[in-house]
């Protein structure tokens, strides 16, 4: 089945966000996007709406509607909600991993270091993005899963401003390491090293890093989505 224009919208804008094709503080025009999808501005501003309640669009009164901009201290917060996070995701996730969840988390870290030596960014945050909500996934959890997939989205805005790079600074190997945690079933472990990953990515982060200049909305959004992995 088709999904509705708000459907469209929302998902094309979240893998636009997703993959730092659409930066922090650009403006989402309802004519431009009721343009773009063949739709009318009733079903853009819905979907402007539900992207707002995931924290990833701001309604600015009598201006429209903008991509989130992360204050300095709005992003130490939302790291911080993501070490509290994923710490307890750490916590249940430990013991509860299959073969199957090992090796796609195994070819996940492959898929990153690929798609970064290539200069892929789009494809190592994605890879990225991957390997944490597969970790949840696991947890099992679907309460944290939600929340995870909000700050992690939020968390690539922050990349995008503040990361000299735009993605993760952290050491190549801190995914391997708590993948051997996992498997190893080492609770404390996991959770010591879930948090100390999150404190290097933020540390990497430079608040005098000036934003990207944004490409025109259509050259952003108009890309052909990808088929998820198979959980």
């Amino acid at each position: 089945m088709k999904d509705s224009p708000e459907d469209q919208i929302v998902n094309a804008i979240l893998d636009a966000i997703a993959e730092q094709r659409l930066p922090a503080g650009t403006k989402l025009g309802e004519q431009a996007l009721s343009d773009l999808f063949s739709c009318n501005r009733a079903n853009v501003r819905r979907a402007l709406a539900s992207l707002a309640a995931q924290q990833v669009v701001e309604l600015r009164p009598n201006r429209g509607a903008f991509v989130m901009t992360p204050s300095p201290k709005e992003a130490r917060d939302i790291f911080q909600a993501r070490r509290a996070i994923e710490r307890t995701i750490a916590r249940h996730a430990s013991g509860q991993a299959s073969a199957n969840d090992i090796a796609f988390l195994r070819d996940n870290i492959l898929e990153e270091a690929e798609a970064r030596k290539a200069g892929d960014k789009p494809a190592e945050l994605r890879a990225s993005r991957q390997f944490h909500m597969r970790i949840a996934q696991i947890a099992g959890n679907l309460v944290l899963e939600r929340f995870l997939s909000e700050l992690t989205m939020r968390s690539t805005l922050i990349l995008g401003l503040y990361s000299p790079t735009g993605s993760s600074s952290c050491a190549e190997d801190e995914h391997d390491r708590i993948v051997d945690a996992l498997e190893a079933g080492d609770a404390e472990h996991l959770v010591q090293l879930a948090d100390e990953h999150l404190r290097h990515l933020e540390a990497g982060l430079n608040f005098d890093e000036p934003p990207a200049a944004p490409m025109s909305l259509q050259e952003q959004l108009m890309v052909p989505r990808r088929t998820p992995p198979a959980k």
